[in-house]
């Protein structure tokens, strides 16, 4: 069995261009949602949009931890330029994501999450390539779970389209991860 050192990136360099390219697609479609819905300029009910603020900061609040994961690993010297590159992408989408949050927790009239100084990450735990790839499929995973439960909790049907968009490009990072780390890349036929 190859280990991820002796592979590439497991997709073909055209499989891996259009699947970036859709990825894109997924974070253009969340701003298109929330930048362009009359809905989240504040109306409705007030507990509503709390609620929705709350879900939206929580949410924010991951995105910024996933981006310091991701600068994590970029700096740790462990990944090839090639993985390098593409986790470095990676992290422009949860940035994306959490600049399209923070926006949206301001449109709905609240103040958005600010990220930690400090994140607990298992650093002593990362010593290769390997690690670094588990390390950031277990926050995809993660972030696909959080989203998961959240897109049912949204009052604002918008917000649940945009959140379920930002879900599957959670999803695609931790399928191209596990791939690369030799794993089967959707391990069954539903999340949870």
């Amino acid at each position: 069995m190859k280990t991820p050192a002796d592979t590439p990136l497991v997709l073909p360099a055209i499989e891996r261009r259009r699947f970036l390219q859709h990825g894109a697609t997924l974070s253009a479609a969340a701003v298109a949602l929330l930048g362009g819905c009359p809905a989240l300029a504040g109306a409705g009910d007030d507990r509503h949009s709390a609620d929705d603020v709350r879900i939206l900061n929580t949410a924010l609040a991951a995105e910024q931890e996933a981006i310091a994961a991701y600068q994590l690993g970029a700096d740790s010297g462990l990944l090839r330029a090639s993985i390098r590159s593409v986790a470095l992408q990676f992290q422009g989408h949860h940035k994306e994501h959490a600049e399209l949050l923070a926006s949206t927790v301001q449109k709905l009239g609240g103040q958005p999450a600010q990220a930690r100084a400090h994140y607990d990450f298992p650093t002593e735990g990362l010593k290769a390539e390997a690690d670094v790839l588990r390390f950031a499929a277990g926050l995809e995973r993660g972030a696909v779970s959080a989203y998961l439960g959240a897109v049912p909790l949204f009052a604002n049907r918008e917000l649940a389209k945009a959140a379920a968009s930002i879900l599957g490009d959670e999803a695609m990072h931790w399928a191209v991860l596990r791939q690369v780390l030799g794993e089967v890349p959707v391990p069954s036929a539903f999340m949870s």
